[in-house]
């Protein structure tokens, strides 16, 4: 994604959030390789478990953390603190070697660690955004149909709500966008969509029941697709995959679709969807750093675990078939169910 980074947040208190190392930071460009294995790590880091994210403060505030909680326990800590300091052992533990580099080294050393993880991250964010400018434009009507009118696949402003199309998926869920006033309303800007008004493009088959806001949410088919056009291959899309050069999930040994992954997807192709050219923190249009919060919010909520979980067992099967993870039945007279039997039965 193109990045403004360098303005203030906006001044609403409802939009802020009390973390700053869970946020964007300054935009900089650090002198190293692409293909640096910090920098390959963030990438993939930020696709997967939490992209949005100031990783010099984030590594910074980690560290002291840990300090910190040689006399204390994570648990008595505000929920934002939690949050950062999950992300940051998560960091930790998929890099061997990460926390002595970081114990060990200097300040300078730290920050300039933070700046190749950010460097990936924003990379790979930046990437998926371009490729998802035009390739979203193919999954907006059943394949052999055509938008009307056409949509440029260069320029973003006839996109969003200036669009029947992309309007109707962007439709916050609750509203109407057959309704002529309000599809006005949206157009216009007299109605703002917050960050936490979902759009219809996240719900299956594009329904949402109000008696039941978690039927459907989060298995749109639109969302599909940008996922396996990040994370396995573009021509995967396709019933039949075409690509031969393996995809993201292949070289990072994903096996799994993450919490993080899925907020990241919904992020980028809601963005793409957008009219809005740049994605900024003070972009009242889209406001993306919010609304992908606001995802991670109800999938990592522990009143909600339920849901979740069958939500992201419904995602694996969906993208990873053969995944032991996603497999949970074992087929009747095989080997394995007669080694479980037998195991059953000397345990009796």
């Amino acid at each position: 994604m193109s990045i403004d980074e360098n303005h203030p947040s906006s001044s609403d208190p409802s939009r802020k959030r009390s973390s700053s190392a869970l946020q964007l930071g300054p935009r900089k460009k650090a002198q190293v390789t692409s293909s640096n294995p910090l920098v390959l790590h963030g990438r993939h880091f930020g696709r997967t478990v939490f992209s949005l994210c100031n990783y010099p403060a984030l590594l910074t505030a980690g560290i002291l953390q840990l300090e910190e909680l040689q006399d204390s326990c994570i648990e008595d800590y505000p929920a934002d603190v939690r949050r950062e300091h999950r992300v940051f052992m998560n960091l930790i533990d998929s890099y061997p070697g990460l926390l002595d580099r970081l114990t060990t080294g200097e300040e300078e050393d730290v920050i300039h660690i933070g700046d190749l993880l950010s460097k990936g991250a924003s990379g790979a964010r930046g990437d998926d955004t371009k490729t998802l400018k035009s390739a979203v434009l193919e999954w907006l009507v059943p394949r052999g149909q055509v938008v009307i009118p056409p949509l440029s696949r260069n320029i973003k402003s006839d996109r969003g709500f200036n669009h029947e199309v992309t309007g109707a998926l962007l439709c916050p869920a609750g509203l109407d966008w057959s309704d002529t006033a309000t599809k006005l309303s949206l157009k216009s800007s007299e109605t703002v969509v917050r960050s936490d008004q979902w759009p219809m493009f996240l719900y299956s088959g594009y329904e949402y029941d109000p008696e039941d806001p978690w039927k459907g949410l989060l298995r749109g088919e639109i969302l599909i697709f940008g996922f396996k056009h990040v994370f396995t291959s573009p021509s995967s899309v396709d019933r039949e995959p075409k690509a031969t050069r393996s995809g993201n999930t292949y070289l990072h040994s994903m096996k799994s679709v993450t919490k993080g992954s899925l907020a990241y997807i919904a992020t980028q192709v809601r963005f793409a969807l957008s009219s809005s050219s740049v994605f900024s923190r003070t972009d009242t249009v889209t406001d993306s750093e919010n609304f992908y919060h606001s995802i991670l919010d109800l999938l990592e909520d522990p009143d909600e675990s339920e849901e979740v979980v069958d939500l992201m067992m419904w995602w694996t099967r969906r993208i990873f078939p053969n995944s032991s993870s996603s497999q949970c039945n074992v087929s009747k007279n095989s080997a394995l169910s007669k080694i479980q039997e037998k195991r059953a039965a000397l345990q009796a």
